[in-house]
């Protein structure tokens, strides 16, 4: 599921997630940033608009309703409420997730709001906000297997990962033999077709597919020992704006704003 991001978080390559250190990028990541500067606070505020770069596709954190409604998600509501503190309008590019690093160096957009998980990597090349989501990875298999119940009994097995995510370097670690895949529907089909033996994803992810699909074909064998957090993602050099988003994080936690979002879409407080 929390990537990711869950996941949360370059063009096509290997990279590190869910929200744990990690030692390898994807080409969006690791290519050096364009002269794009930094967008600051009073920019923003004189403008009166704030530029958010996200998937619309990655279900429940920012997808469109019905497939083609309104653009909506857990990260889509957060940052709305958090520009309403901010006093500016919010609009949204929707890209790709392998171009969404690239597009924020190239000043596309002012932040990501997409499950971006914080690690080190990430960590020496842009500015993050204080983590708006907390959650544990989980080791998904089909129904019937009985011989993975831990990571570590993912040594020698085959696992479905997104090769630019956190998820990815901890199925590496554990010994299993990685086949790529662009995201979690494409694992979940490889899965049931006992293409792969196991996938590791975001817990909130897996829940958010089973309350849609309750699918029985597959299950939870086990959880992840990392904890991964995801933040609002920025270009170095974004003091200010960094600042007066975790001002309105810390107003919005306070009132309840974050507790409500996080429970209309896992049933519980994701955010901290």
């Amino acid at each position: 599921m929390i990537r990711r991001r869950l996941s949360v978080l370059g063009a096509a390559a290997a990279a590190a997630l869910v929200l744990a250190g990690c030692s390898t990028s994807t080409p969006s990541e690791s290519q050096p940033s364009s002269s794009a500067a930094a967008s600051t606070l009073q920019e923003i505020q004189d403008a009166g608009v704030i530029t958010v770069g996200t998937e619309g596709t990655y279900r429940p954190f920012s997808f469109h309703e019905d497939g083609g409604g309104k653009l909506t998600g857990y990260d889509v509501e957060i940052v709305t409420a958090v520009a309403e503190k901010l006093g500016v309008d919010v609009k949204f590019e929707e890209t790709q997730w392998d171009a969404i690093f690239a597009g924020l160096d190239a000043g596309r957009f002012d932040v990501i709001a997409n499950q971006v998980s914080i690690n080190e990597q990430r960590q020496a090349k842009y500015d993050f906000s204080e983590p708006y989501t907390v959650s544990t990875g989980v080791v998904v298999v089909k129904s019937d297997n009985n011989d993975i119940s831990s990571v570590a009994d993912l040594e020698g097995k085959t696992s479905a990962q997104s090769l630019t995510s956190n998820w990815y370097k901890i199925a590496e670690q554990a010994g299993a033999k990685v086949q790529s895949v662009e995201g979690w529907a494409q694992a979940v089909s490889l899965l049931e077709q006992g293409r792969v033996d196991a996938t590791i994803n975001d817990e909130l992810t897996y829940l958010d597919y089973q309350a849609s699909h309750d699918n029985k074909d597959i299950k939870v064998a086990a959880k992840t020992d990392e904890e991964s957090q995801s933040a609002f993602t920025f270009q170095k050099g974004s003091d200010d704006l960094v600042k007066a988003f975790d001002t309105a994080l810390d107003e919005l936690r306070a009132d309840g704003t974050l507790a409500k979002i996080s429970e209309k879409y896992f049933g519980t407080d994701v955010s901290q």
